[in-house]
């Protein structure tokens, strides 16, 4: 359905008995097993993908470019590429996005936001 061409690999895990209280900060692929309380987020302008499993609790903002989520967000989401959510997936809070793969089961409290990239308008050296 989508080309997906990642380029990223998990480079991180948070495993399921760490608990983060703080920001966190990713460049590539992070998997989250765990819990964290604060904001999720990965440098912007590179590639990145996010992998929030069954049993992961986020308590904050998370922002990357393509984001896989099987667990519980409170708080914003924002992925400027594709987000995948998985059947157990929780999230309670604002979703905005590029490209989305919704799987029964799911289940988003908040809004849904297409993110609508401005193509850039082209003009004609002749109408000059």
């Amino acid at each position: 359905m989508f080309n997906r061409k990642n380029k990223s690999t998990i480079d991180s895990l948070i495993g399921a008995t760490t608990n983060i209280q703080g920001d966190v900060h990713f460049k590539g692929g992070l998997r989250i097993d765990g819990h964290v309380t604060g904001n999720v987020i990965a440098e912007a302008g590179a590639p990145s993908i996010l992998v929030i499993s069954e049993q992961a609790v986020i308590d904050g903002e998370v922002r990357a470019g393509h984001i896989v989520v099987n667990g519980v967000i409170n708080g914003p989401v924002i992925s400027t590429e594709l987000i995948e959510l998985q059947s157990k997936a929780r999230i309670s809070g604002d979703v905005q996005y590029k490209a989305l793969e919704m799987m029964n089961g799911a289940l988003v409290s908040g809004k849904l936001g297409h993110d609508q990239a401005v193509e850039p308008v082209l003009k004609l050296a002749a109408s000059n």
